[in-house]
C-alpha cells in the first residue's frame, strides 16, 4: 500500500492541499514502512492565471479549471491508495475521492505519526477541516 501526505518540508503535514509543494509517499507492506520518497506536487502557485476563490461561479474547487488543476495534482500520486492532508477544499476532496483515493484530513502534525496511526486504524478523519 502507498500512502501520500502533503508537505512543505518533508516531515510535517501541510494544512492546505492546494498550496503544498510536495508529497511524501510512504510504501508499506504488512503494516510496516518499507520505503519513503518525496515527489513534486503542482500547487496553486504553479497555475497561472489563478482566479481568487471568490471568482469561482460553480463554487470553490468545482469549476472546469479547478478540476483540471486537481487532476494535475493527482497525477503524481495515481499509484497511492491514501492521501493524508491537514486541510483541503471540497472540490479537491471530491476529485481525489473519484479517483479511488481515500482522503484522511487530520490535525496530526508529523507524517510519521499520522502514517503510524493510520496503519493502526487509529487516525481520525476530521472532515470538518474541509472548506
Amino acid at each position: 500500500m502507498k500512502i501520500a501526505a502533503i508537505t512543505e518540508d518533508g516531515a510535517t503535514i501541510s494544512q492546505h492541499f492546494g498550496r503544498a509543494p510536495y508529497y511524501v509517499v510512504v510504501t508499506t507492506e504488512d503494516g510496516e514502512v518499507v520505503a519513503k520518497e518525496t515527489r513534486d506536487k503542482p500547487g496553486h502557485n504553479s497555475f497561472a492565471p489563478h482566479q481568487p476563490h471568490s471568482a469561482h461561479e460553480e463554487g470553490h474547487g468545482f469549476g472546469a479549471q479547478a478540476q483540471s488543476r486537481h487532476a494535475s495534482m493527482a497525477e503524481a500520486i495515481a499509484d497511492c491508495q491514501v492521501l493524508i492532508a491537514g486541510g483541503m477544499g471540497w472540490g479537491a476532496y471530491e476529485n481525489l475521492k473519484s479517483r479511488g483515493i481515500e482522503i484522511i484530513v487530520t490535525d496530526i502534525k508529523t507524517i510519521d505519526e499520522a502514517v503510524k496511526l493510520y496503519l493502526e486504524g487509529k487516525l481520525l478523519n476530521l472532515r470538518g477541516r474541509l472548506h
